[in-house]
């Protein structure tokens, strides 16, 4: 497990060894294992705990999806969509009178109760709203979810060839920055002063691989989503390096 560890931060091993033991547990059942939606993140360490093993292969839901759910199985098993047991629920609202944004959906699915975990993608076209969830939240979903902010909605369960494509759109910059500190690096992929993205850490309102970080030290890495809360959300595709004066050199792409 050492060699996989050293690839990804402390805080990350106890994920690390969740995804373990769904490997372990199909070798020693021969069966196939189904998780909750995970993050890009999540899905990277799954990717690099199966790894290239013969004995256990590896799935993911959702081609055009950012949450997805892991399917790992024996090699005998041939996997199609129904195993990933996704349901596809359309949002109904009075669009004409009020708008609904993506916190206010996920504001009510997690008032009910449920794990983030047990839904995944929020997806808007126009005035249309749909969400994917896990096929054993539906009927939940269907009979409890009626209001979100002050709007009434009805809930429809609808098939998955009707779902709204997921298009991440990302502008690719440069920039040059005097440490790979969270608040330095925010800093200048937000075009924000660094005492405000400080403040905005330690309140909260900023993540790192999709996790609350609020120490302003925290060493960003290359493949690092960042999002700060009503700025948007950003990747660091590269780190190339120092310059003469000793600063470094990122890549990194921009939600559109």
């Amino acid at each position: 497990m050492d060699h996989i560890y050293q690839h990804f931060r402390q805080e990350e091993r106890h994920f690390i060894d969740q995804a373990s033991e769904w490997k372990e547990s199909v070798m020693n059942s021969y069966a196939p294992k189904l998780t909750d939606f995970l993050d890009p993140r999540e899905q990277e360490m799954v990717k690099a705990v199966v790894g290239s093993s013969t004995d256990v292969c590896l799935q993911f839901s959702g081609e055009d999806m950012e949450r997805k759910r892991a399917l790992l199985y024996p090699d005998y098993f041939i996997p199609t969509h129904e195993d990933f047991q996704l349901s596809l629920i359309e949002i109904g609202y009075p669009s004409k009178f009020v708008s609904i944004e993506h916190r206010q959906v996920l504001g009510a699915l997690m008032s009910l109760g449920l794990k983030r975990s047990k839904f995944g993608d929020l997806l808007f076209s126009g005035d249309r709203i749909q969400l994917v969830a896990a096929k054993e939240t539906e009927s939940f979903l269907l009979m409890n979810l009626t209001e979100i902010g002050r709007a009434k909605v009805s809930l429809s369960a609808l098939d998955w060839s009707e779902r709204i494509l997921h298009v991440e759109e990302m502008l690719e910059k440069t920039a040059t920055v005097s440490s790979l500190r969270l608040d330095a690096v925010a800093a200048s992929v937000y075009n924000i002063s660094r005492q405000k993205i400080g403040a905005l850490v330690q309140t909260g309102y900023v993540k790192v691989n999709f996790r609350v970080i609020e120490q302003p030290s925290f060493e960003c890495r290359e493949g690092d989503t960042l999002s700060v809360r009503g700025h948007g959300r950003s990747r660091i595709l590269s780190i190339d390096g120092r310059t003469k004066k000793d600063k470094w050199k990122i890549s990194y792409g921009i939600q559109k």
